[in-house]
């Protein structure tokens, strides 16, 4: 991604969806819906109106919010497409381009849900913790008894987008040092 986007070969609105779901956890469609009015950078959240599960909030890491605090806006979506006014439609051409480039086998774009889940849960995040940044509806029969607060929920995220982060930006060792000899976070 960082050569694509270092030589504009892809869209900078594709880089920035991909980016997106990478540290947020989000599904494609609610990425790709995202309008800068749902962007709540004071409270480091997104307010999806619609998604899958009905309206949520999606708590953002630090990582998440300074891409979003960095990106342009041009018109009314996060992630705007080839003509004024629309939001980007598709990520597959970009998405597999640049799967291709890298040397990994293509795999849908969904499947980065998969991973931010992922990387939470083996970082030692609970699942009802994790389950609740990315709004799984499972996660709500948990959240009646768990009574989650925003705080460590907010705490998690943080850590799994900048975890996120730093593999992307090459910074392997960081994450190493981030976890004890069980894998658990300092």
């Amino acid at each position: 991604m960082a050569q694509a986007e270092r030589d504009a070969s892809e869209p900078a609105a594709a880089i920035l969806a991909i980016r997106l779901l990478l540290l947020t956890g989000c599904r494609k469609g609610e990425v790709l819906g995202l309008r800068w009015e749902d962007v709540d950078l004071e409270r480091s959240c997104l307010r999806l109106p619609d998604s899958k599960t009905g309206a949520k909030t999606v708590l953002l890491g630090a990582a998440a919010l300074k891409l979003l605090a960095e990106a342009e806006r041009r018109g009314p979506w996060v992630c705007p497409g080839g003509r004024a006014g629309e939001s980007l439609k598709n990520l597959y051409k970009p998405w597999g381009r640049i799967c291709k480039a890298a040397g990994v086998a293509v795999v849908r774009p969904h499947d980065l849900r998969h991973s931010y889940v992922s990387v939470g849960a083996v970082g030692g995040e609970s699942l009802v913790v994790v389950g609740a940044i990315v709004g799984h509806s499972a996660a709500s029969m948990t959240e009646r008894y768990a009574h989650l607060s925003d705080d460590p929920v907010r705490a998690a995220a943080d850590r799994i987008s900048s975890a996120i982060a730093a593999a992307m930006s090459g910074v392997v060792s960081w994450l190493a040092d981030q976890v004890d000899p069980v894998g658990r976070w300092l």
